[in-house]
């Protein structure tokens, strides 16, 4: 009995051996057509195919696009910059032309409110319990900077010098002032005059600077720019502040408030310039004795 089960277990080898062969020879011979267990092997393979494939090309046609719209964004963002760049230079050409012309009508000058010249300077440190107040910069007097000069980046205004070392300096930030502190501002508003204002603190709730003391009949629309006027004496106008954002009257209706959008980020700051207005100011006894002359 053993013997025989032993030669059906070899039979069923040699058999399972010869059938293979077969296929295989079968399998591989020139042939117009597939038999029809080759052609259910071939669309089984080809549907598992077709199945592993969709989940596949959705993910790399998924990211493909995510990095294209990551492309978008970034073409956008650097044609934002240009095309603020560009109003930014349309509005100081447009203040400055005004400018000129008052200051020639008025006042028979040549120096200009505007003329300043920068000191860089590096941000060393900023105070963990002051943050969103004050920073120190690498500057102070033995590099010309004083007292109360305005500080800012390319971006625009970010505060101005509070006190001042012999080689540092601290930086009073817009998010920390407040009544205490006033910026001498101006509204450009397209095809009318300049609306004048005042920076006279900041909202630590909507983080926008408060532009106060604008009249009543002063009309501001969203989006309008703030800069410096140049009025106050220690800062020079055409400094960009922000933009408008919203316009409320005062407690008392007699003026309007506009909240400001700063242009420059006041929380990461690592390069600044201290603006040094070079303008000079005019003794009013020298301008009376030039008037008599």
């Amino acid at each position: 009995m053993p013997s025989l089960f032993r030669r059906k277990r070899l039979m069923i080898v040699l058999v399972g051996f010869i059938v293979l062969v077969a296929l295989i020879g079968f399998s591989i011979r020139d042939r117009d057509s597939l038999s029809t267990p080759e052609k259910f092997l071939h669309d089984s393979v080809g549907w598992m195919q077709t199945i592993f494939h969709k989940p596949v090309s959705l993910v790399d046609n998924t990211i493909e696009n995510i990095q294209d719209m990551f492309g978008v964004y970034e073409q956008n963002e650097v044609l934002k910059a240009r095309l603020s760049e560009y109003k930014g230079v349309i509005q100081e050409n447009q203040s400055l032309r005004s400018e000129i012309e008052d200051l020639q009508e008025t006042l028979d000058k040549s120096d200009s409110l505007s003329d300043y010249s920068p000191v860089q300077a590096t941000v060393i440190a900023r105070s963990s319990d002051r943050w969103f107040e004050q920073m120190t910069i690498n500057k102070g007097e033995e590099h010309g900077v004083e007292k109360d000069m305005a500080v800012m980046t390319s971006d625009g205004l970010i505060g101005k010098i509070k006190s001042v070392g012999a080689f540092h300096s601290t930086v009073q930030l817009l998010s920390g002032f407040d009544r205490s502190n006033k910026i001498s501002a101006w509204v450009v508003r397209e095809d009318q005059d300049e609306a004048f204002g005042l920076i006279e603190g900041y909202d630590d709730e909507t983080g926008r600077l408060l532009l106060e003391e604008i009249k009543l009949d002063e009309e501001l629309k969203p989006g309008d720019t703030v800069i410096s006027s140049g009025l106050g004496g220690v800062f020079p106008s055409n400094l960009r502040i922000g933009t408008v954002e919203e316009v409320v009257n005062d407690q008392f209706g007699l003026t309007q408030t506009a909240y400001v959008e700063p242009f420059a980020d006041l929380f990461d700051i690592n390069h600044v310039m201290v603006v040094d207005r070079t303008v000079e100011t005019v003794d009013p006894e020298d301008e009376q004795e030039d008037e008599a002359s």
